[in-house]
């Protein structure tokens, strides 16, 4: 059964771009169908798939207000090992396009996934770095939410936010939805700070706090310039490993 994971945080720069670009190619190299959504009106995924943002035929804006279907607008990116529903700026039109319909406007994203998700066997949403409608939809869309979060001192305020909106999302319009997990990424054992959150975490969330964490790497950093997932710009990379832990811890807790 298809799964849906909606990765999300309200904080930008935690790396939950990033997260899901090498999360699918992970999982791709695993033998999982993956279908990556660029719900960010940055388009950084897209980028950072191979695929040139600027020179869209058609995005998931069109899918979103019903202009054409997702699989009119999916692309396969053969070198990250997945397909991509992609999105650009013109997404920035969605939320107020989505504001001006009076009902049904949260499932937008639901709707467009119903014919095309039972071809995947994971489909991963990378929201904006806010919690407007497009999130809203990519949290309706979902199974579950994968919360990638710095280890500081104001992630943890900001977490509690997100977490009240998944609520919300789940009493409202979602009530299957889930904390599938928290994934720590930038992470330095190192520092004094990210050990004392981590514990705060462990204490707080138990299993739900990954085991795998993301660390801080250059390779990673570089990728997306090359239009590459870094496990295919620098596969034996600490990064690159990270990710397919990140990925296999995944596969065993989720049954992917």
């Amino acid at each position: 059964m298809t799964k849906i994971i909606a990765l999300t945080n309200q904080k930008g720069g935690v790396g939950k771009t990033t997260t899901a670009v090498n999360l699918a190619a992970s999982l791709a190299a695993l033998d999982r169908r993956v279908l990556l959504v660029d719900l960010d009106p940055q388009g950084h995924a897209t980028m950072g798939s191979g695929v040139d943002k600027h020179e869209l035929e058609g995005s998931v804006l069109d899918v979103l207000l019903g202009d054409c279907v997702a699989a009119e607008v999916i692309v396969d990116c053969p070198v990250a090992g997945y397909s991509l529903l992609p999105g650009n700026g013109d997404l920035t039109a969605a939320e107020v396009a989505l504001l001006d319909r009076e009902a049904g406007r949260e499932r937008c994203l639901e709707r467009a996934l119903a014919d095309v998700a039972g071809e995947y066997d994971v489909v991963l949403i990378d929201c904006p770095p806010s919690l407007n409608m497009l999130t809203v939809n990519g949290l309706t869309a979902a199974n579950g939410v994968l919360i990638p979060l710095q280890c500081e001192f104001y992630a943890l305020e900001g977490l509690s936010a997100l977490l009240d909106t998944v609520e919300q999302i789940k009493e409202n319009v979602n009530p299957g939805l889930e904390v599938y997990g928290i994934l720590r990424t930038m992470f330095d054992a190192r520092n004094s700070l990210t050990r004392d959150i981590t514990k705060q975490l462990r204490d707080y969330f138990g299993d739900t706090l990954l085991k795998a964490t993301i660390p801080r790497n250059v390779r990673v950093a570089e990728a997306p310039s090359h239009g590459l997932p870094v496990t295919k710009y620098a596969r034996f990379s600490r990064g690159s490993q990270a990710h397919r832990v990140l990925a296999k811890e995944l596969i065993r807790r989720l049954s992917l």
